[in-house]
Protein backbone atom coordinates (compact mmCIF):
# COMPACT_ATOMS: atom_id res chain seq x y z
CA UNK A 1 0.00 0.00 0.00
CA UNK A 2 2.81 2.41 0.84
CA UNK A 3 4.33 1.82 -2.59
CA UNK A 4 1.10 2.99 -4.26
CA UNK A 5 0.75 6.05 -2.05
CA UNK A 6 4.34 7.15 -2.53
CA UNK A 7 4.29 6.49 -6.28
CA UNK A 8 1.07 8.43 -6.86
CA UNK A 9 2.13 11.24 -4.50
CA UNK A 10 4.99 12.11 -6.85
CA UNK A 11 2.38 14.25 -8.63
CA UNK A 12 2.54 16.59 -5.61
CA UNK A 13 6.29 17.22 -5.97
CA UNK A 14 6.78 20.85 -6.98
CA UNK A 15 3.02 21.51 -6.73
CA UNK A 16 2.25 21.54 -3.02
CA UNK A 17 4.21 23.92 -0.81
CA UNK A 18 7.85 22.80 -0.57
CA UNK A 19 7.65 22.72 3.22
CA UNK A 20 4.89 20.08 3.04
CA UNK A 21 6.76 17.74 0.66
CA UNK A 22 8.94 14.94 1.98
CA UNK A 23 10.46 11.73 0.69
CA UNK A 24 8.90 9.29 1.14
CA UNK A 25 5.67 11.23 1.06
CA UNK A 26 4.02 8.85 3.54
CA UNK A 27 6.46 6.79 5.59
CA UNK A 28 5.28 3.38 6.85
CA UNK A 29 5.10 4.75 10.42
CA UNK A 30 2.63 7.46 9.35
CA UNK A 31 0.53 4.96 7.42
CA UNK A 32 0.39 2.79 10.56
CA UNK A 33 -0.76 5.83 12.60
CA UNK A 34 -3.54 6.55 10.10
CA UNK A 35 -4.76 2.95 10.32
CA UNK A 36 -4.57 3.07 14.13
CA UNK A 37 -6.66 6.28 14.01
CA UNK A 38 -9.45 4.42 12.23
CA UNK A 39 -8.72 4.89 8.52
CA UNK A 40 -9.85 1.71 6.77
CA UNK A 41 -8.23 1.21 3.40
CA UNK A 42 -9.83 -0.44 0.40
CA UNK A 43 -7.97 -1.36 -2.72
CA UNK A 44 -8.56 -2.34 -6.30
CA UNK A 45 -6.60 -5.25 -7.71
CA UNK A 46 -6.20 -6.45 -11.25
CA UNK A 47 -4.50 -9.77 -12.02
CA UNK A 48 -3.32 -9.97 -8.41
CA UNK A 49 -1.67 -6.52 -8.46
CA UNK A 50 -2.91 -3.77 -6.15
CA UNK A 51 -3.40 -0.71 -8.38
CA UNK A 52 -5.13 1.82 -6.16
CA UNK A 53 -6.11 2.48 -2.56
CA UNK A 54 -8.55 4.77 -0.82
CA UNK A 55 -9.36 5.16 2.85
CA UNK A 56 -12.58 5.79 4.71
CA UNK A 57 -12.81 7.11 8.26
CA UNK A 58 -15.88 7.42 10.46
CA UNK A 59 -15.74 10.69 12.39
CA UNK A 60 -19.09 10.55 14.18
CA UNK A 61 -21.49 12.75 12.26
CA UNK A 62 -19.51 12.60 8.99
CA UNK A 63 -17.44 10.15 6.97
CA UNK A 64 -14.07 11.20 5.59
CA UNK A 65 -12.55 9.90 2.39
CA UNK A 66 -8.80 9.74 3.06
CA UNK A 67 -5.64 8.99 1.12
CA UNK A 68 -6.87 8.28 -2.41
CA UNK A 69 -4.03 7.06 -4.62
CA UNK A 70 -3.67 5.13 -7.87
CA UNK A 71 -0.37 3.92 -9.29
CA UNK A 72 0.85 6.47 -11.82
CA UNK A 73 0.95 3.88 -14.62
CA UNK A 74 -2.72 3.06 -14.06
CA UNK A 75 -4.25 6.50 -13.60
CA UNK A 76 -7.06 7.52 -15.92
CA UNK A 77 -8.48 3.97 -16.08
CA UNK A 78 -11.42 4.51 -13.71
CA UNK A 79 -9.77 2.94 -10.67
CA UNK A 80 -10.19 6.00 -8.45
CA UNK A 81 -13.81 6.38 -9.48
CA UNK A 82 -14.58 2.75 -8.72
CA UNK A 83 -12.98 3.05 -5.29
CA UNK A 84 -14.79 6.30 -4.55
CA UNK A 85 -18.18 4.88 -5.52
CA UNK A 86 -17.53 1.82 -3.37
CA UNK A 87 -16.67 3.91 -0.32
CA UNK A 88 -19.60 6.27 -0.89
CA UNK A 89 -21.95 3.27 -0.87
CA UNK A 90 -20.54 2.24 2.51
CA UNK A 91 -21.63 5.44 4.25
CA UNK A 92 -25.05 6.77 5.11
CA UNK A 93 -23.52 9.95 6.53
CA UNK A 94 -22.41 13.16 4.84
CA UNK A 95 -18.97 12.73 3.26
CA UNK A 96 -16.10 15.21 3.38
CA UNK A 97 -12.83 15.06 1.48
CA UNK A 98 -9.72 17.11 2.12
CA UNK A 99 -6.97 17.63 -0.41
CA UNK A 100 -4.23 20.09 -1.25
CA UNK A 101 -5.53 23.36 -2.71
CA UNK A 102 -2.83 23.19 -5.40
CA UNK A 103 -3.86 19.67 -6.48
CA UNK A 104 -6.32 20.95 -9.06
CA UNK A 105 -6.56 17.52 -10.75
CA UNK A 106 -7.75 15.99 -7.46
CA UNK A 107 -10.32 18.74 -6.94
CA UNK A 108 -11.65 18.25 -10.50
CA UNK A 109 -11.83 14.48 -9.91
CA UNK A 110 -14.03 14.89 -6.82
CA UNK A 111 -16.15 17.55 -8.51
CA UNK A 112 -16.94 15.07 -11.29
CA UNK A 113 -18.55 12.92 -8.59
CA UNK A 114 -20.71 15.76 -7.27
CA UNK A 115 -18.49 17.11 -4.50
CA UNK A 116 -18.39 20.86 -4.02
CA UNK A 117 -15.72 23.06 -2.50
CA UNK A 118 -16.46 24.43 0.95
CA UNK A 119 -15.79 28.14 1.55
CA UNK A 120 -12.48 29.01 3.28
CA UNK A 121 -14.00 29.78 6.71
CA UNK A 122 -15.87 26.49 6.89
CA UNK A 123 -12.87 24.68 5.42
CA UNK A 124 -10.71 25.67 8.38
CA UNK A 125 -13.43 24.80 10.87
CA UNK A 126 -13.93 21.37 9.32
CA UNK A 127 -10.22 20.58 9.05
CA UNK A 128 -9.72 21.45 12.71
CA UNK A 129 -12.74 19.42 13.79
CA UNK A 130 -12.33 16.22 11.78
CA UNK A 131 -8.67 15.95 10.73
CA UNK A 132 -5.46 15.81 12.77
CA UNK A 133 -3.12 17.75 10.52
CA UNK A 134 -0.58 20.53 11.07
CA UNK A 135 -1.76 24.13 10.83
CA UNK A 136 0.34 24.66 7.71
CA UNK A 137 -1.58 21.87 6.01
CA UNK A 138 -4.88 23.47 7.07
CA UNK A 139 -3.72 26.70 5.40
CA UNK A 140 -2.85 24.95 2.13
CA UNK A 141 -5.78 22.54 1.84
CA UNK A 142 -9.39 22.57 0.68
CA UNK A 143 -12.42 20.56 1.75
CA UNK A 144 -15.12 19.23 -0.53
CA UNK A 145 -18.53 18.03 0.61
CA UNK A 146 -21.00 15.64 -0.96
CA UNK A 147 -24.65 16.42 -1.59
CA UNK A 148 -25.68 15.13 1.86
CA UNK A 149 -23.23 17.47 3.55
CA UNK A 150 -24.48 20.43 1.54
CA UNK A 151 -28.13 19.55 2.26
CA UNK A 152 -27.31 19.35 5.96
CA UNK A 153 -25.58 22.73 5.77
CA UNK A 154 -28.56 24.31 4.01
CA UNK A 155 -30.95 23.01 6.68
CA UNK A 156 -28.74 24.50 9.40
CA UNK A 157 -28.06 27.72 7.52
CA UNK A 158 -31.54 29.16 7.40
CA UNK A 159 -32.95 31.22 4.55
CA UNK A 160 -30.82 34.33 5.09
CA UNK A 161 -27.41 32.63 5.07
CA UNK A 162 -25.18 32.35 2.04
CA UNK A 163 -23.34 29.11 1.31
CA UNK A 164 -20.70 28.52 -1.32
Amino acid sequence: MGRIINDAAQAYRGVIPADRWREPYMPASELAKEIAAGVIFWGLERDGELLGVMGIQDRGDVTLIRHAYVLTAHQGQGIGGRLLRHLQAMSDKPILIGTWAAAEWAIRFYQRYGYRLVDPENKSRLLHRYWSIPERQVETSVVLGDVRWWEQEQVGAGPSSTRY
